[in-house]
């Protein structure tokens, strides 16, 4: 899933040759290309696509705490401790 940023013929593509299902709506310059070539838009899951928003919100929450957001521990095993303590404490809080 990405948003329309990443809806170039050649991402598509890249994701196609690896067997990847696109969930990216298409720009309005692209569908008017497509009208005006006669071509049938990309399929595009809208549900699929508004349970993306769940995942954007959790590393907003995530981001919100600093040691997080500036990488203050360069270790990865100790990051990983960082984001488990700040995802639990997100989660107690909900």
């Amino acid at each position: 899933m990405a948003d329309k940023g990443y809806s170039a013929r050649g991402f598509r593509a890249y994701l196609r040759r690896r067997g990847i299902k696109a969930t990216i709506p298409e720009r309005t310059d692209q569908l008017a290309g497509r009208a005006r070539r006669r071509e049938r838009p990309c399929g595009f899951d809208r549900t699929a696509y508004r349970r993306r928003n769940v995942v954007e919100r959790c590393f907003h929450r995530l981001k919100q705490w600093r040691a997080i957001a500036t990488r203050y521990e360069k270790r990865p095993d100790r990051y990983l401790a960082a984001i488990t303590l700040a995802s639990t404490l997100i989660w107690l809080d909900a």
